[in-house]
């Protein structure tokens, strides 16, 4: 039985609820925001220029006690710039434009939560973070980052690290099961160019975590673990050239939540049901004699056998972070790499998906990071739902669906400090190359280099509860084009007390 010692009775006769209210406005050069504009908030500021209003409420659950509960919503409403994409026209054979728009409200997040003891329970759609990088600086985890809109589901687990059995607190285990569904049909048929290769619709979602942690009050500990992710059912329509070559209707059939948990060969053949990724992740923290802490981490991406049997090189992300124990002008740093290019090349061949082959030998490849041929692409909404470092579909305006730069590298480097006790700043240097996908490199390669610069101001001396946030970014080279751009944003945030 796991140890309940985190979830002992706790009384409280209040409960707070906390409320914010924002508008903000970005401008930009570019066909879109800048990356580091665009990206690492749930999808807010990916158009070129836009100007909203963001409303949410939060009642938030405690970690603690014996039962707690939580609740939140997040509505945004505004304006955005269109984004055109090419579509192929069949019947006319000739190429015509889709405008795409961002809809004038959108619900961002919505859910309830409740903790019984060490167990956990969700409804809805909320924003999660990694437990493996910082999402305030890191360039995100690779399969479930802060870049996406979050996806509606039903979520199960734990509620906090807990402690093993006859360890006596030298090993903590935390885990969820969730398992939800896309909403974004309209966007893929907007996007999609009706050529080639597929665009899938009503596909369904899973994410499941298990993350052992060694004691976290020792100097040293380290968090590792596995996490993975998959698509299933739905429909898939493939295009040749622009005609329809193939379609396909899975559905949701309760049995294929099981297989998915339990990946298991479908269709009587050698592939496995639905797309699968996920990543081996460790997370190893130092704290120094000041208290300051060292921490390195590393990531490996995986998404058929050679992958989660290591075998693709040095592919994944590797980072450093250095935190101060206390504020100041520099408050933490990371440097981290990312490399997908050791993903195996075209050629593939398993004897398993040829029965009446002789050839017993294997070559194990075709690799397509967050891209399946039956599911399309690992987004919502067109954003990367890992590593928004890779660029995502969303920027494609020829209307592929796809990655085109998922075999790539790049180095991002991020600082935070507070200079005063109202101000705080942030800084962020990215490069990347991009060589296309596995299957179809590029004559040469593409590369970028992006910069932004970020200052919080907590007006409390002009109002309390009064933030402003400014944003200044660009891009530089042929992998994003030349961008330059800006954001701003004034929020509001209060809180309430009510009896239980």
């Amino acid at each position: 039985m796991l140890s309940v010692a985190a979830c002992l009775p706790a009384y409280s006769r209040t409960d707070s609820v906390t409320y914010s209210g924002a508008v903000f406005a970005n401008a930009s050069t570019g066909r879109y925001a800048p990356y580091m504009i665009g990206s690492w908030n749930g999808d807010r500021t990916t158009m070129k220029n836009g100007l909203s209003a963001d409303f949410s409420i939060e009642k938030t659950m405690s970690t603690g006690g014996r039962f707690s509960w939580g609740a939140g919503a997040e509505v945004m409403a505004g304006y955005n710039h269109p984004a055109d994409y090419a579509r192929y026209d069949e019947a006319d054979k000739s190429w015509t434009t889709s405008v795409m728009r961002p809809a004038a409200v959108t619900l961002r997040q919505l859910y309830g939560e409740v903790h019984y003891r060490c167990l956990y329970a969700l409804v809805g759609m909320k924003t999660f973070h990694s437990d493996i990088v910082d999402d305030r600086l890191s360039s995100g985890d690779l399969i479930r980052s802060n870049n996406g809109r979050p996806i509606p589901g039903v979520a199960i687990g734990f509620v906090d690290y807990q402690n093993i059995p006859f360890t006596n607190g030298w090993l903590q285990l935390n885990g969820q099961i969730m398992y939800g569904k896309f909403f974004d049909n309209d966007y893929r048929r907007k996007q999609f160019n009706y050529y080639s290769p597929l665009i899938a619709t009503d596909i369904y979602y899973t994410y499941k975590y298990w993350y052992f942690r060694t004691k976290p009050s020792e100097r040293f500990s380290a968090t590792f673990g596995m996490q993975t992710a998959g698509q299933f059912g739905g429909s898939t329509d493939w295009y040749y050239r622009g005609k329809l070559t193939r379609k396909e209707h899975r559905g949701f059939r309760f049995k294929d939540v099981f297989k998915m948990f339990f990946p298991t060969l479908g269709n009587g053949n050698a592939y496995y049901e639905g797309n699968s990724l996920g990543t081996w992740s460790l997370r190893a923290r130092y704290r120094l004699f000041n208290d300051s802490e060292i921490a390195a981490y590393w990531e490996n991406l995986f998404e058929d056998g050679s992958g989660i049997g290591c075998r693709n090189g040095a592919d994944g992300l590797y980072g450093v972070q250095y935190t101060m124990a206390k504020k100041g002008w520099f408050t933490s740093a990371v440097v981290e790499y990312l490399d997908f290019r050791n993903q195996s090349g075209p050629l593939h061949f398993a004897p398993g998906d040829r029965n009446s082959s002789s050839i017993t030998s294997e070559a194990t490849g075709g690799d397509n990071y967050y891209s399946n041929d039956t599911y399309g692409s690992y987004v919502n909404y067109g954003m990367a739902i890992g590593s928004p470092m890779v660029m995502a579909p969303i920027y494609n305006s020829d209307g592929y669906p796809e990655f085109i730069f998922n075999r790539m590298r790049g180095v991002h480097v991020a600082a935070m400090g507070s200079p005063t006790g109202e101000l705080d700043y942030k800084l962020m240097l990215g490069w990347q190359k991009g060589y296309a996908m596995g299957r179809t490199p590029l004559p040469h390669a593409k590369s970028d280099v992006s910069a932004m610069v970020e200052v919080n101001w907590q007006a409390n001396s002009l109002l309390d509860g009064l933030s402003l946030n400014c944003r200044v970014a660009i891009d530089r080279g042929e992998l994003r084009g030349n961008n330059f751009g800006a954001a701003l944003a004034v929020r509001y945030t209060g809180s309430f007390n009510f009896k239980k």
